[in-house]
């Protein structure tokens, strides 16, 4: 009868532990739902002026955030990491990189200076991510 007992305790646990996780899950969807994929940067869309500047090679400015707080990506010809947080906002704290030069043309400072500003974003409601600096004042578009 104890081995009964014993065995319906640890069903009920890994319900109630299966209970307990999905909703722990679908409360951090929403921030969990850009990861695990690459983002590709669009374009950034100045509000003071409404100018839009699209990126040429979206392919080489990228963005991956993963589960654990961390993003790798690329910023041109150079490799990026570093961190994220979605609490209270969105911020994006640069980390190593490589720092190669990439050409006058290049974006890549442009678009470090934008992700080390970032104070909003998420999913923008059509698939892609939208991260925005403080104010709103630039709007940095992806899609995967």
């Amino acid at each position: 009868m104890k081995t009964v007992t014993y065995v319906m305790a640890i069903c009920l646990s890994i319900i109630a532990l299966s209970a307990c996780g999905s909703g722990s899950d679908s409360a951090s969807t929403s921030s969990n739902s850009i990861t695990g994929v690459v983002w590709k940067w669009q374009s950034v869309i100045n509000q003071d002026t409404n100018e839009t500047t699209t990126v040429p090679n979206p392919e080489n400015y990228t963005i991956e955030f993963n589960e654990d707080g961390t993003f790798i990506g690329k910023a041109d010809c150079n490799n990026i990491a570093g961190t994220y947080s979605t609490e209270n906002g969105f911020a994006i704290t640069l980390g190593p990189s490589t720092l190669a030069f990439c050409g006058e043309a290049s974006l890549d400072t442009v678009y470090l200076d934008l992700l080390s500003n970032i104070a909003a974003g998420g999913p923008d409601g059509t698939g892609g991510l939208a991260l925005e600096t403080a104010g709103g004042q630039q709007r940095m578009l992806f899609d995967s």
